[in-house]
């Protein structure tokens, strides 16, 4: 463990990007709206929606204050919008139950609506400089190629995944929390995920799967995801006209921005199903109340 931990702790000391959710001043709440809205989502797309965000909502009882339908306006192009709903439903339960304070329990934490065992793991780390395992996908490959000595990690997290992150963990609470969000940056910066920078890497010489010569991923076809065309994007379409709209709109304006009738109605469908709109008893359609 030591051979990995020293080395990549003073790379991170160098090389960590410097991000407004880990200043010194960050708040727990802060941080996790970061983790929310960096699900799936790169970096540079996150940072000005989390400045605005934070400004309207520098709490959670500011953001359960508001109808659900304003999380999703303010939520703008980040993509997955139903990442908004969840974070609104948890700033109301932090609100309620946790007199507007994110808790620092990892139990707590999961106890949440709408986070799960990351994100739980994540915002105890970061907020808190808790010893947990933070495993994301950028964590995940580090440790595969670095430790299993393979290309890509399994599509779905195993528990032999978790039990190895936590072995590897400092047994010092502060010092894990540093080692998690180290690895997670040397994943993005460097061990990546089509052209890794392995001349750059603080643990080349450690690294197994440099041992065995790179091999080439040889599991289950790891397929891009489309966007063109899919029901995703009529979702998105579909929700640009609501959440550019300060008051309900008629059906038309919808069908405009769609031309297949049956994918536009299935798209709007799943969004009623989903919460991120409400059909109104007049025909209309708006962001949810």
């Amino acid at each position: 463990m030591e051979t990995y931990t020293a080395p990549i702790l003073d790379w991170y000391d160098v090389h960590a990007r410097d991000l407004p959710w880990r200043a010194p001043d960050a708040t727990p709440w802060g941080i996790l709206v970061s983790e929310i809205m960096l699900q799936q989502t790169p970096v540079v797309r996150v940072l000005p929606v989390w400045h605005e965000w934070l400004e309207r909502w520098p709490t959670p009882a500011d953001l359960a204050a508001e109808p659900s339908g304003e999380a999703v306006r303010a939520w703008g192009r980040l993509g997955y919008p139903r990442r908004a709903l969840r974070l609104h439903e948890a700033a109301k339960a932090i609100a309620e139950r946790h007199d507007n304070q994110v808790p620092s329990s990892h139990d707590d934490l999961l106890a949440l609506p709408g986070i799960g065992a990351y994100t739980a793991a994540a915002v105890a780390s970061f907020a808190y400089q808790g010893r947990h395992a933070v495993l994301d996908t950028n964590v995940r490959r580090v440790l595969a190629r670095l430790v299993s000595g393979e290309e890509y990690p399994p599509k779905s997290q195993t528990k032999a995944e978790v039990r190895m992150a936590e072995s590897l963990l400092p047994p010092d609470a502060p010092t894990a929390a540093r080692w998690a969000v180290a690895v997670m940056e040397l994943g993005a910066l460097v061990c990546t995920a089509r052209s890794p920078r392995c001349v750059d890497c603080p643990v080349i010489s450690q690294c197994t799967w440099q041992h065995k010569g790179r091999p080439a991923y040889d599991g289950p076809p790891r397929r891009g995801q489309t966007y063109a065309g899919t029901d995703r994007q009529c979702r998105g379409r579909l929700l640009a006209v609501l959440r550019d709209s300060p008051a309900p709109v008629e059906k038309v304006a919808l069908d405009v921005v769609w031309s297949d009738p049956i994918q536009r109605e299935r798209a709007l469908d799943a969004l009623v199903a989903d919460g991120l709109v409400d059909p109104l008893d007049d025909g209309r359609y708006t962001l949810p109340a």
